[in-house]
């Protein structure tokens, strides 16, 4: 009877390390990730949440896109040859004055200074549209907005998923819902050129939304935030070894 005992007690042992081992080695990564990218600022503590460089960063973004596409979307309105694009125009303006609204509000929340002012680049493309006419506007005013929309997408996917701040979560969470929809409105007018949007954003400059720190942490973030496989594989082993070894040596002694 007391060997039996020791047998199921060398069997559980090894069932419970390889266990152990299994779990480590399928845990997610997520479980082990580094730290949110974004340097807390301890004067940027709110009661939503800690406030990180990355979220200023954010909301900024959020704003310089509204200060743009907001009359770039009135343009539409009067100037746009198809209906189409009048139409598309007259959502996306809609939707950014929500937008900045919400915006406004989250800044001064959270003491963010924004700008009041699109900049250069944005400024240049409003200008560009100014000076076109007809289904050339059409044309420009769909290329533009669409290229800015891809790009500020994943950097709103970024912050949903790490800001620790409730309130910049729930502007991320909004602005992730309307910038889908305007990708949406764009490309309904099937006047988008796939093949001439740009390649998927790096770490260099982003003139488009000024958001190139996000993007770059987040890069880093997912080639380095994972736990070592190697490791993992070293502990599956030597619990699977250790508890073969310890069953094996119980056995033997009945």
């Amino acid at each position: 009877m007391v060997a039996v005992r020791l047998r199921q007690r060398g069997v559980r042992a090894v069932s419970t390390l390889a266990v152990l081992g299994a779990v480590l080695f399928s845990a997610p990564a997520v479980a082990f990730a580094a730290p949110t990218p974004g340097v807390v600022d301890p004067a940027a503590q709110d009661a939503s949440g800690p406030v990180t460089s990355a979220d200023e960063q954010f909301v900024i973004a959020v704003r310089l896109a509204g200060l743009w596409e907001i009359p770039a979307g009135e343009m539409a309105i009067e100037k746009g040859e198809s209906q189409r694009v009048q139409e598309v125009g007259a959502a996306i303006r809609e939707q950014h004055v929500e937008l900045d609204e919400l915006t406004r509000n989250v800044a001064e929340k959270l003491n963010v200074q924004l700008p009041d002012q699109p900049n250069q680049d944005q400024q240049n493309w409003l200008a560009e549209m100014e000076a076109a006419e007809g289904a050339q506007f059409d044309e420009i005013f769909v290329a533009r907005l669409r290229a800015a929309h891809g790009k500020i997408f994943p950097v709103i996917g970024t912050i949903r998923g790490s800001t620790r701040n409730d309130v910049v979560r729930a502007l991320a969470q909004q602005a992730n819902t309307f910038v889908l929809t305007h990708l949406t409105l764009l490309e309904s007018t099937d006047l988008v050129n796939y093949a001439a949007l740009p390649a998927a954003p790096n770490a260099q400059a982003d003139p488009v939304t000024g958001a190139n720190a996000l993007l770059a942490a987040a890069q880093a973030r997912g080639a380095t935030g994972g736990f070592d496989t190697t490791a993992i594989w070293l502990v599956l082993v030597v619990a699977v070894v250790a508890g073969a070894f310890g069953a094996v040596r119980i056995i033997r002694s009945r």
